[in-house]
């Protein structure tokens, strides 16, 4: 009995561990590559998104399992847009209403991203 109960201690620790990991939060370099697109827009040289961009876009929001995951893209983009001269806030905020998606945050490089709730 005793061994069955360290036995199943140790499976429920096992399935624990593996759950965490599989909730790793979203990496910069796929937010760099579903958000490359949306450049020409957020730098105002585009009136409007691209379809790449917005799809890009969706495919993050869509990705979306967990607030580290809003909080790990929200700090991607923001560290993102640092390399790219021009990008401009009024841009950056019409882009979720542009390609019809919900990201629960403000789009900005102001945003607070430690503040986003789920």
């Amino acid at each position: 009995m005793k061994n069955l109960l360290c036995s199943v201690a140790v499976c429920l620790s096992v399935l624990f561990v593996l759950a965490q990991t599989n909730e790793a939060a979203i990496p910069c370099g796929t937010v760099d590559m579903k958000a490359a697109a949306c450049i020409s827009f957020a730098t105002g040289k585009d009136a409007i998104p691209s379809a790449p961009c917005c799809n890009g876009l969706q495919q993050l929001a869509q990705s979306v399992k967990s607030v580290d995951d809003k909080k790990a893209i929200c700090r991607c983009l923001k560290a993102g847009v640092k390399n790219f001269a021009g990008v401009q806030d009024k841009f950056l905020s019409q882009l979720p209403t542009a390609c019809k998606i919900k990201v629960g945050f403000p789009v900005s490089m102001i945003t607070n991203c430690e503040t986003i709730r789920f």
